[in-house]
């Protein structure tokens, strides 16, 4: 048993990642019910959609969950709130620091995740007294950081004592048991949770995960200091031949308004921000949540038998 699965009281040390506006409580049930820990969004939600969406999600599991807040919503201060009153065990952290917070959530007894991209600010979160950090390279799909995930992740284990969960390119049981060779110790995974029966985005999303292959996902906006990795479609490639022709800020907000919204409800492939991860090429079925976590832990049980050092 990892430090995280004793410290989440989950059976594996498997987190889904927040996926903004899409995981609802039908799939964080499910992942939690599956042993793993399922992470409600807080995206585009007001605090009674929350309490009610955290409250669908008790009915359905008994076991542990977490809420992932976004920092930077403007209704942040509701939504915690929200999460204290209703006395979620766990929450994940993006988009900033958590540092205002952490004094309400820690007397609820809540354990507290950021989300990071960088040793300095790991070194930040640890001195905030954090319960660990999800440390996630630029494979991941959605905003990014600078940092790939094997020597970020290498780098964080080695500069703080809390435990890691590594994000970003990982997808199945080998990439599991090679975040735990670099001393992290748990993994979160987003995409692969995209393409189950019970996540909520239209299945020509879903089946456009299955379809990519290795060089399917680009990044853009890497010029404007926000970059995002998303599927490749008709309208990503404009933006980028855009930000290429040094294209203002505004041209190019335009041209992406509303898509995220056109992706996750209306399932449109050419002009829609499908965020997915460098390895939707791993994915070639949709299936249910508790399939794929059987796979990715049994696929690392046989993988850890397997492994003999060659000298």
């Amino acid at each position: 048993m990892s430090s995280i699965t004793e410290l989440l009281n989950i059976k594996y040390p498997i987190i889904q990642g927040g996926l903004q506006y899409i995981s609802r409580s039908p799939l964080v049930s499910a992942v939690s019910n599956a042993g793993g820990l399922g992470v409600l969004t807080t995206g585009g939600m007001d605090k009674e959609e929350l309490r009610e969406q955290i409250q669908e999600v008790k009915k359905q599991t008994d076991k542990p969950f977490a809420v992932n807040l976004t920092l930077i919503q403007k209704n942040i201060e509701e939504l915690v709130d929200v999460v204290v009153e209703e006395n979620v065990p766990i929450v994940t952290t993006g988009a900033g620091s958590p540092k205002k917070f952490i004094p309400k959530l820690k007397e609820n007894n809540t354990i507290i995740l950021p989300v990071i991209a960088a040793v300095k600010h790991a070194k930040k979160m640890e001195a905030l007294n954090v319960d660990g950090l999800i440390v996630e390279g630029q494979e991941a799909g959605g905003h990014i950081g600078q940092l790939s995930t094997l020597p970020l992740v290498r780098q964080i284990v080695k500069a703080t004592h809390l435990p890691v969960i590594a994000a970003g390119g990982i997808g199945d049981g080998h990439g599991l048991v090679a975040a735990l060779a670099l001393g992290a110790s748990g993994v979160q995974m987003g995409t692969v949770f995209l393409a189950t029966n019970e996540c909520s985005i239209p299945d020509s999303f879903k089946q456009a995960i299955i379809e990519a292959d290795d060089l399917s996902t680009i990044v853009t906006g890497r010029t404007l200091g926000h970059p995002v990795r998303a599927i490749r479609n008709e309208m990503l490639q404009e933006y980028l031949e855009l930000e290429q022709n040094n294209a203002s800020q505004e041209e190019l907000d335009n041209l992406v308004k509303g898509s995220l919204y056109k992706a996750i409800k209306e399932g449109d492939r050419q002009r829609g921000t499908m965020q997915a991860g460098e390895i939707s090429g791993l994915i070639t079925e949709i299936k249910s949540v508790a399939e794929v976590i059987t796979s990715i832990t049994s696929e690392a049980k046989d993988v850890l038998k397997q492994l003999e050092l060659p000298y």
